[in-house]
């Protein structure tokens, strides 16, 4: 047992539904010779669904402070080779706009693991701890 694992606690646990692709959760455009990066349709429906299983957990209301881990596994829709580097973006993004933390800046360690294939959806089983 390292000392991560010695000084966690347990806080907060959420099933999210299987978020889009990195490459479909942003999009971007050219305005006056100007990159502007935005949110696609597929990530404010993320976002919303993010926001709904938020607040359907209790003990939600108040954003967690301090330093953070978080461990993800990922419960793909198929069996098909995938990248687990591009699921937490999206997922820690939508995390802190459902007001779970006040920032993902403050996960001192992240986790991501390959769960087993839960089709026709998929899902990811995410757990917030206290460092």
């Amino acid at each position: 047992m390292n000392l991560f694992e010695k000084h966690k606690t347990a806080l907060l646990t959420l099933r999210l539904p299987w978020p889009p692709s990195v490459n479909n959760y942003w999009r971007s455009m050219v305005m006056k010779g100007r990159v502007q990066v935005y949110l696609s349709k597929a990530g404010k429906a993320y976002r919303k669904a993010v926001d709904e299983a938020v607040f359907l957990q209790p003990g939600t209301s108040d954003p967690l402070t301090g330093p953070l881990s978080v461990t993800i596994t990922a419960h793909a829709p198929i069996r098909r080779a995938y990248d687990l580097d591009n699921l937490p973006k999206g997922v820690l993004d939508g995390l802190g706009h459902a007001n779970v933390y006040e920032d993902d800046s403050q996960i001192d360690d992240l986790r991501v693991f390959r769960g087993s294939v839960d089709p026709p959806a998929g899902h990811l089983d995410v757990r917030i701890q206290t460092l």
